[in-house]
């Protein structure tokens, strides 16, 4: 239970105590602030606490994204504030400063103008002016407002929440009150509300398909006490059953399939919706959107591929090709956002100042004017193929088409999307003149999932791979990478030679991360050793043209792509890497693909590589997943709601 003090003169009639218990609030009152002071510390540690002055006025919507969200530590609007456990000794001392402050005269007011409105930034007047609420000790002023300010000095960031239409105040007049209440019923909280919980950034089929109705869907689960993980897990189950009708091969079947991925997609952009709604968020839920998005899709490339197979084709390399160029796709996602969120200006430039974030490239200044221009949002949005559209794009292919013909158009939509987004983002890394920082260059080892092999040669080489320069670290990498994927495609099978390309492809992803990856184009590293991984696993099953060899592989990429998956999400999480026992224990990406190479090499004719393979995908399954979920569960991460692709 939360708990609510209330400060301040009392309204007779204001409706504030039901809001706040309608918000899971336990409501007590405190006629000065010493009386607070002893409330707040009487109230268990583990409780959120609020401090609500009770002449405010405002939409109930207001006060829940202010005192109910749970991302932030401490939070407010005019005439309220929350903390979170974690942030409350910093409202102890900050409430105890304020009680204990000589009063000054109050800056709460502009022009004479009475107060009407908030932006979440403080009290607005009606002529528009803020108020300035510089003094923390100012008497005129709330005391939330007083103790929120005293926090902030103190080092706490408190979380304003962007209100718009919304209203909060703390009106000192009849009058004033007046005004307020009339602003209140100006404005549709409910309708705000519902607009909210759909992204402000989506893609064409989600924006105008499936958001127009989905956010009711949200609201209806919302108000049946249904959660953001149960909808999360309803659509995964969904997508499920739909790789199964897929799996029948049979047009009903493929009919059925594609129905029910769209309303998997549905159920998929619904949980978001809930969660932003209902506030809801959390980093199980996070981590569950995204995973459960990757096994949904790559679920169904596999009933596609078992339903071909019942009808006589083989689309098993179509189905793991697929796979490996959409998990490509997400790394150069990841790795790009990863190693330049928090970059800073290289150096001191003309009118500027060295350390300074960077804003922009000519690049991305082309794509600035290319958005103003309204038509061309919706179209550079739709040919990078989101999930929205991508899925689209398959459910209605499965139900028209074959297998096949779903993963050929899949195969060229993602191809196309990948060299788009890509040169887009490599012309941003040339031009752009900036210091990655230290925790973006760790982030990037972190994704490039280095083993015992290449962790020991990076130490061998370490001195003289820190001089390598520029884009050499790369080349080195990528070099590795082909060299492998080469040899496993044009090797004699069966033999030891198959090793060679792979123990070159060690020592050189040994080099490639000797170094600091602050390089422009270092971030291209990850997705290169995602892509030698994945591909030389994919050509020597193909080449195997071994019953069960192709779907033990793509088995294997599933297995390691969710480990993957789950690094780049502890990292979105804020709470680092998997730790270095897991990664050595499933050996790294060049230790994995030297061992499928050992066993392509030595196995009898090839007989024994779909079982092994499928024992290897079994044992990174168990390993990965056991320490995912045991780290997940217990986790005290905060919590978080991951946008993820756009959809």
């Amino acid at each position: 239970m939360s708990t609510a003090i209330l400060t301040g003169t009392p309204v007779p009639g204001s409706p504030l105590e039901g809001d706040l218990r309608s918000l899971g609030f336990d409501v007590r009152t405190a006629p000065d602030a010493a009386t607070a002071l002893s409330l707040l510390a009487s109230a268990p540690a583990t409780d959120r606490v609020a401090l609500v002055d009770q002449r405010f006025v405002g939409h109930l919507h207001a006060l829940r994204l202010a005192l109910t969200d749970p991302r932030f530590p401490a939070a407010a609007v005019t005439g309220a504030l929350t903390a979170r456990p974690e942030a409350r000794a910093a409202l102890t001392v900050a409430l105890t400063t304020v009680t204990d402050a000589p009063a000054t005269g109050r800056t709460d007011r502009a022009a004479e103008a009475p107060a009407a409105r908030s932006g979440g930034a403080g009290v607005v007047t009606e002529a528009g002016q803020p108020a300035t609420h510089t003094d923390p000790a100012a008497s005129g002023l709330p005391l939330a407002d007083r103790v929120a300010a005293a926090v902030e000095a103190d080092g706490t960031p408190v979380q304003r929440p962007e209100l718009g239409s919304l209203v909060a105040a703390v009106p000192d007049t009849p009058a004033d009150r007046a005004q307020a209440l009339d602003a209140v019923a100006a404005v549709d909280d409910e309708a705000v509300r519902l607009r909210t919980a759909v992204k402000a950034r989506d893609g064409f089929f989600t924006t105008f398909c499936i958001s127009p109705y989905s956010r009711y869907l949200a609201r209806w689960c919302a108000r049946h006490g249904l959660t953001p993980n149960q909808v999360t897990t309803a659509s995964l189950f969904t997508a499920l059953i739909a790789a199964g009708c897929a799996a029948t091969g049979t047009r009903g079947g493929y009919v059925a399939a594609g129905l029910l991925l769209l309303f998997s997609f549905v159920l998929d952009c619904t949980d978001g919706q809930l969660a932003r709604y209902s506030l809801q968020y959390s980093t199980m839920g996070a981590w569950l959107d995204a995973t459960f998005d990757r096994a949904k899709e790559y679920a169904y490339y596999a009933g596609l591929a078992i339903g071909a197979a019942r009808g006589g084709d083989d689309v098993w390399a179509l189905a793991l090709a697929a796979m490996v160029l959409q998990s490509v796709r997400h790394v150069v996602d990841f790795s790009f956002n990863e190693a330049n969120h928090d970059a800073t200006a290289a150096a001191a430039t003309a009118g500027g100042e060295e350390g300074k974030a960077v804003v922009g490239t000519p690049t991305t200044a082309l794509s600035s004017r290319l958005d103003s221009v309204g038509w061309t949002v919706w179209v550079r949005r739709m040919i990078v193929l989101p999930i929205g559209e991508r899925w689209a794009m398959i459910a209605v292919l499965t139900a028209l088409t074959t297998p096949r013909i779903v993963f050929y158009a899949l195969l060229a939509g993602c191809a196309f999307a990948a060299c788009y987004t890509t040169a887009g983002r490599v012309l941003r890394s040339v031009t752009r003149r900036a210091v990655r920082t230290d925790r973006a260059a760790q982030a990037l080892a972190d994704l490039a999932d280095t083993g015992p092999l290449a962790e020991l040669t990076a130490r061998v080489v370490r001195r003289p791979a820190r001089a390598l320069p520029g884009v050499l670290p790369l080349l080195i990498a990528f070099a590795g990478g082909a060299a492998a994927v080469s040899v496993a495609a044009f090797g004699p099978l069966d033999s030891p030679v198959l090793v060679l390309g792979a123990l070159v492809y060690a020592v050189t992803s040994g080099i490639a991360v000797a170094h600091r990856m602050g390089g422009a184009l270092d971030w291209l590293i990850p997705p290169v050793f995602r892509a030698a991984e994945y591909s030389t696993v994919l050509v020597l099953a193909a080449r195997a043209d071994v019953p069960g060899a192709l779907p033990a592989a793509f088995g294997l990429v599933a297995a390691v792509a969710y480990h993957h998956y789950d690094t780049v999400y502890r990292i979105r999480g804020g709470t680092g890497a998997p730790p270095r026992a897991l990664v050595r224990a499933l050996g790294g990406h060049e230790g994995r693909t030297l061992l499928v190479t050992a066993i392509a090499a030595f196995s009898t004719a090839g007989s024994d590589l779909p079982t092994a393979l499928t024992v290897l995908a079994v044992v990174v399954a168990v390993i990965a997943l056991t320490e995912s979920i045991r780290f997940w569960v217990s986790s005290g991460a905060p919590a978080v709601h991951d946008e993820g692709e756009t959809a």
